[in-house]
């Protein structure tokens, strides 16, 4: 019985912890483990490897992914995915473990519903948008990299009394903008998923700065598109210069938490363990309420993540 790891799409904080734990595991169990380099692109290209203990010895501390990842449109061709999977067959791979996003469990889903295919898909993005899943791979350790740029951001705009506006990853989920204002202290958030309506916020920010405030730090997830408008009402309307920080890509890297290096230990595990005992296996393992479980990649693919409430109710407690 042979196994492979890939990642694909966007890399994570805690990707190379999966990989080690993956190789060490299947290693323990007495199967094969194989490495897929280049994410869906390598797959094609055959980009595979049998993985030794010394190809993953010493990385469980680095960020990135040290098998590289990749976003492919040479995969939505049929074509491509059959010489894919016929790469598979080759290597004598049965079972496969995915490290990615909504994007890669997509396309594992039509990959699956062509060729018989055994995989589990961990989810992995630091966005946190994956239903069905509290938590994605790599979301502590991007968090921690946002705390620490906010905590210095704030010690600048309140030398300079200005207001700096951060933003911050998120394509469709506001979940990094709105736990990074709340442990950060942060007067204002904006996110894809509420309407941004600046009247009372103006009013008490004005009020606010007239009774002595000296500097404003606001936080604007990427996908809500309002980073232009929230720069303008700063200066325009609240009368505060503002700088803009976008913090872009550096929230992808950085050296895995402690938090991120469990969680990769546990979904590995449990990824693992479950196609060493199914044959028909095309799931998502997840992280609900405390505990582990697997769900189907079809219910995970066809809904949409929401932000649970409480996190929507804090946009009002901002002060």
């Amino acid at each position: 019985m042979s196994f492979a790891i890939m990642c694909s799409g966007g890399d994570a904080p805690g990707m190379n912890p999966a990989i080690k734990k993956f190789v060490d595991y299947v290693y323990k169990k007495g199967s094969t483990p194989y490495l897929i380099y280049d994410g869906l692109e390598g797959l094609i290209d055959k980009k595979i490897k049998k993985a030794t203990h010394s190809d993953v010895s010493g990385i469980l501390h680095n960020g990135g992914t040290i098998i590289r990842s990749s976003r492919s449109k040479r995969f939505f061709e049929h074509s491509y995915r059959m010489q894919a999977y016929y790469n598979l067959k080759e290597f004598g791979i049965t079972k496969l473990v995915v490290l990615g996003g909504d994007g890669s469990f997509r396309a594992m889903q039509i990959f699956s519903s062509e060729f018989e295919l055994n995989f589990v898909g961990i989810p992995s993005t630091i966005d946190n948008d994956i239903y069905g899943t509290d938590y994605c791979l790599g979301v502590d350790t991007a968090l921690n990299v946002i705390r620490d740029a906010l905590d210095k951001i704030r010690d600048t705009a309140s030398s300079f009394s200005r207001a700096f506006l951060v933003e911050v990853m998120g394509r469709d989920c506001g979940y990094l903008a709105i736990v990074s204002s709340m442990i950060s202290g942060a007067e204002v958030c904006v996110v894809p998923e509420v309407a941004f309506e600046p009247k009372e916020l103006t009013k008490r920010l004005k009020d606010e700065v007239q009774n002595g405030r000296n500097y404003i730090l606001a936080i604007v997830a990427e996908g809500s598109k309002k980073t232009t408008e929230v720069f303008n009402w700063l200066q325009d309307d609240i009368g505060m210069e503002t700088r803009v920080s976008i913090l872009g890509h550096i929230q992808r890297g950085g050296n895995p938490t402690v938090y991120d290096r469990l969680m990769a230990f546990d979904f590995t595990i449990i990824a693992v363990d479950h196609l060493l005992v199914n044959n028909n296996s095309n799931k998502i393992a997840v992280y609900k309420k405390g505990e582990f479980g697997l769900m189907e990649i079809e219910d995970v693919v066809s809904n949409k993540y929401q932000l649970p409430k409480h996190y929507l109710d804090a946009l009002n407690l901002l002060d």
